[in-house]
């Protein structure tokens, strides 16, 4: 079993490359990720992060996201050193510090602007209204 887990551990999130698709099935993303797909399904239970759909026939069915999730908490888990709670609250962590989004920089519109385009939509509206 030691040997299993130095295996597991000596692939890193970086030397895969996740294929262009919309849905991984569970084999291929233990495949994918070199992981036993026992683990991906005690994962789903511990992350709240795994959430992959399943199909009409019951099978998991993974999105992109989720498979870059489990690259991230194998790299927290197998290569940082985390515990499973230590990962969670790591990951929970990363997301809220995601969803912060920066402002695009808009031009500042003068009012002469806004006037020029008022005034072009318009003579849009009076050709439009002058064809019906």
């Amino acid at each position: 079993m030691r040997a299993k887990k130095k295996n597991i551990a000596k692939s890193s999130a970086a030397d895969i490359v996740i294929p262009e698709k919309l849905y991984f099935r569970i084999g291929e993303v233990a495949r994918l990720c070199r992981l036993p797909a026992y683990v991906l399904r005690f994962w789903e239970t511990e992350f709240p992060q795994l959430k992959p759909i399943k199909s009409s026939t019951g099978q998991r069915m993974y999105r992109r996201r989720d498979v870059e999730n489990v690259l991230r908490i194998k790299a927290l888990l197998y290569e940082d050193g985390f515990t499973i709670a230590g990962a969670r609250t790591q990951l929970r962590d990363d997301t809220k510090t995601d969803k912060t989004q920066v402002t695009l920089p808009f031009p500042a519109r003068s009012g002469a602007d806004l006037a020029h385009i008022r005034q072009g939509l318009q003579e849009i509206l009076t050709i439009l209204a002058a064809r019906r």
